[in-house]
C-alpha cells in the first residue's frame, strides 16, 4: 500500500469503518474490473467529506471522486491514493421553491439518477425523463452533460455547487458553465475560484409541472425501448466511445466492421448494441482496454474516423 503510516492511522482515526484499504475497484465498478485503491472512503456526512478533501490537498495525495463507478475503467494495477465516495453522505433530494413556469429541484451529487427521475415523476413535474434509465450519479451526469436523444443534463441545470480543494463552497450559474457533447467545462468566468479541481456537491434543476400519468406512460415507454435496444443484464459501463460528431453513431461503425461478438479474454463486444463492452465473466481491465484498442484500430482502418471513450479510464 502507498500510503504510508501516519496517512493510515488519521484515516482509520476519522473515518473507522467507512475507510478500506487496498480495497479492488472491480468490487464499486460497474464493469466489475479494476485493481485495488491504496484508500477507499466513503463519508457518512458532508463535514466529513469537506474536511477529507482538504486534508489530502494539504497531504499531497491524490484522490478520486466517484459515485456508482458506471462510467467509469479502472486498470488492473489499481488507484493511487484516495476514492472518495459520495453516494453516503450527499444524497438528498428535495425542492427549494419556484419561479414563473417551474419548479427548482436540488439533488445532491451522490443521488442516484434514477432517484432523481422517480422524484420528478412523484412529484409530477416534467424535465428530467430524458436520463431514465442512465446509470450512476447526479454528479456524474453532471460531469458528463449526460444524454438522449430525449434531451441533456444542460437542458434542466440551474446552478452547480462546487467544493475547492481547500474546503471551501461555491456557487456556479449555469451561465458560467459551458457545457458541450459528453463534458462540463467551466468558462473563464468563474477563474475567481479557489484553485485546484473542485468536487461538484449538488445540482439544482429547474423542472415544470405535468401530468403524472403522462409522465409515467412516458417513463415505462423510455424504459421498455432501452431494455430492448441494450445488454442491460450484463457488467458494462454504458456506450463505451463518444458518438463522432456526424455520421454514424459508433456503435454501428463498429458492427460496420464485423466486431459484434469480438471477444478478448472476458470481455466482449455486444451483440445487441456494439458501443457496448461487456464483462461476460471474469474480464480483467486489460482485456477490455485491450478489445478497446481493437474497436478503435477497426473503425479508423475502416472509416478514418477515431473513435473517444466516453467512459473514464483511470489508474496507475
Amino acid at each position: 500500500m502507498a500510503l504510508d503510516k501516519t496517512a493510515q492511522k488519521w484515516l482509520e482515526d476519522r473515518f473507522k469503518n467507512d475507510v478500506r484499504f487496498d480495497e479492488p475497484m472491480s468490487r464499486h465498478t460497474s464493469l466489475k474490473v479494476g485493481g485495488p485503491a491504496d484508500a477507499f472512503v466513503t463519508p457518512a456526512t458532508r463535514e466529513d467529506l469537506q474536511r477529507l478533501i482538504q486534508w489530502s490537498a494539504e497531504a499531497g495525495l491524490p484522490f478520486l471522486v466517484i459515485g456508482d463507478g458506471t462510467n467509469l475503467l479502472v486498470k488492473d494495477a489499481g488507484i493511487a491514493g484516495l476514492v472518495i465516495v459520495l453516494t453516503k453522505c450527499l444524497n438528498h433530494i428535495s425542492t427549494t421553491g419556484s419561479r414563473t413556469g417551474g419548479v427548482l429541484v436540488r439533488a445532491m451529487a451522490g443521488a442516484r439518477l434514477h432517484r432523481l427521475c422517480a422524484f420528478a415523476i412523484s412529484a409530477n413535474l416534467k424535465g428530467m425523463n430524458f436520463a431514465l434509465g442512465i446509470p450512476g450519479t447526479v454528479g456524474g451526469a453532471i460531469m458528463m452533460n449526460a444524454g438522449t436523444a430525449h434531451g441533456w443534463i444542460r437542458d434542466v441545470l440551474e446552478e452547480i455547487t462546487l467544493l475547492t480543494p481547500s474546503g471551501e463552497t461555491q456557487t456556479v450559474s449555469k451561465g458560467q458553465l459551458d457545457f458541450s457533447y459528453r463534458k462540463l467545462s467551466l468558462k473563464s468566468s468563474t477563474a475567481n475560484l479557489a484553485p485546484g479541481v473542485p468536487t461538484i456537491m449538488d445540482g439544482q434543476f429547474f423542472l415544470y409541472p405535468s401530468d403524472g400519468q403522462q409522465l409515467q406512460q412516458e417513463a415505462e415507454e423510455i424504459l421498455r425501448k432501452r431494455r430492448e435496444s441494450q445488454p442491460t443484464h450484463l457488467p458494462s459501463a454504458g456506450c463505451f466511445f463518444k458518438n463522432p460528431v456526424s455520421g454514424k453513431p459508433a456503435g454501428e461503425l463498429i458492427d460496420l466492421a464485423g466486431l459484434k461478438g469480438k471477444k478478448i479474454g472476458g470481455a466482449l463486444i455486444s451483440s445487441e448494441h456494439a458501443n457496448f463492452i461487456i464483462n461476460s465473466g471474469g474480464a480483467s481491465a486489460g482485456d477490455v482496454l485491450a478489445l478497446m484498442e481493437t474497436a478503435r484500430t477497426a473503425v479508423l482502418k475502416m472509416f478514418n474516423i477515431e473513435l473517444e471513450p466516453e467512459v473514464r479510464i483511470v489508474g496507475r
